[in-house]
């Protein structure tokens, strides 16, 4: 079986077909320190930042460049030990929630002067509630009766789109878009289902995630205007994590399960074809997909030798080590301005 991969990574960025012979390629993620914590972290080509200080658990889950600033979105454990959903522009920290009750930000897109950031807040039943931040102001967009987690945003127009999951009363996770608020399932709640990545291209909204067949196994799935495209074989495990459309072509980036070894490969999917980006040898996650200048970018991870995962970048298949394999560390998203 594949090993477990999470699901708070979805990211979404604007297309950009602009030429791609200066540009800075960033990405955002988590390592964990020798004490055991995770410190969120900001890449941007050869330089590291660090946006946390490791006393307290952190993650960056998200990144957006717009102009000369930089927007990552994560979560921060404060003293109490909750979660607290945290906006970072250029390395300065916003909270987008008050700390009482656990919270994180899963993705973030601007679009002008307008800052979006989607996720979730447990509310005092215990029950995590789809939350839509606009310049820091929440909205719900579950109601909180069940959990349900926003996992990515997208803003098209005056059209704000969130895609992620609602539990429905069996238990079972659904996937869900949310259209300025208003909900549309895609999948029957039969079967467990999540949406992780949303990405609009003209009229299409097209959404990424898996959902579990009739025998367990988990297939990775593509939505187009609620239509459900299988991207992978339904005898193995496959996750579809990260979906951009450039040019007319429609990239998802994801794992599917190696024939060889039954361990996830990181894998993009180029308008239903897939393309692994590692061996199978060892564990790997394709997070991340975004395309610049006719260069496809991925982010994500790949175990090394001693089991340790390590941040790592591909550009157009070439592999680019972003950690160096001393400490677990992951990249959730990349953007290149």
């Amino acid at each position: 079986m594949m090993a477990a991969a999470a699901i708070t990574l979805a990211s979404c960025s604007k297309d950009d077909s602009a030429a791609d012979s200066a540009h800075d390629v960033y990405a955002a993620g988590y390592e964990r320190n020798a004490g055991g914590k995770d410190v969120a972290m900001l890449w941007k080509n050869d330089e590291v930042q660090r946006l946390s200080d490791g006393i307290n658990h952190a993650s960056a889950y998200s990144i957006y460049v717009s102009g000369n600033d930089v927007y990552v979105a994560g979560y921060e454990f404060n003293t109490s030990g909750k979660a607290a959903a945290t906006l970072w522009k250029n390395g300065m920290v916003e909270r987008l929630s008050d700390g009482i009750n656990s919270a994180y930000a899963n993705s973030v897109y601007v679009l002008d002067s307008d800052v979006y950031a989607a996720g979730y807040e447990t509310n005092a039943n215990g029950k995590d509630v789809a939350t839509l931040w606009k310049n820091g102001a929440a909205q719900r967009l579950s109601d909180g009766i069940n959990s349900a987690l926003a996992m990515s945003v997208y803003v098209s127009g005056n059209d704000v789109y969130a895609a992620g999951f609602e539990f429905n009363a069996s238990g079972k996770a659904v996937a869900t878009l949310w259209k300025n608020g208003v909900t549309q399932r895609l999948s029957d709640g039969i079967n467990y289902a999540l949406a992780i990545s949303v990405y609009v291209s003209g009229n299409d909204v097209y959404a990424a995630g898996y959902e579990r067949n009739a025998g367990g196994k988990e297939v990775a799935t593509l939505w187009k205007n609620g239509a459900a495209q299988r991207l992978s074989n339904e005898t193995k495990d496959a996750r579809a994590i990260s979906v951009y459309v450039s040019g007319g072509n429609v990239y998802v980036s994801g794992c599917d399960e190696s024939d060889a070894s039954g361990k996830a490969a990181a894998t993009l999917w180029k308008n239903g074809a897939a393309q692994r980006l590692s061996d199978g040898t060892n564990h790997a996650n394709a997070i991340s997909v975004y395309v610049s200048g006719g260069n496809v970018y991925v982010a994500g991870y790949e175990d090394n030798a001693s089991g340790k995962d390590v941040a790592t970048l591909w550009k157009n298949g070439a592999v680019e080590r972003l950690s160096d394999g001393t400490n677990n560390a992951w990249v959730c998203s990349v953007f290149v301005k």
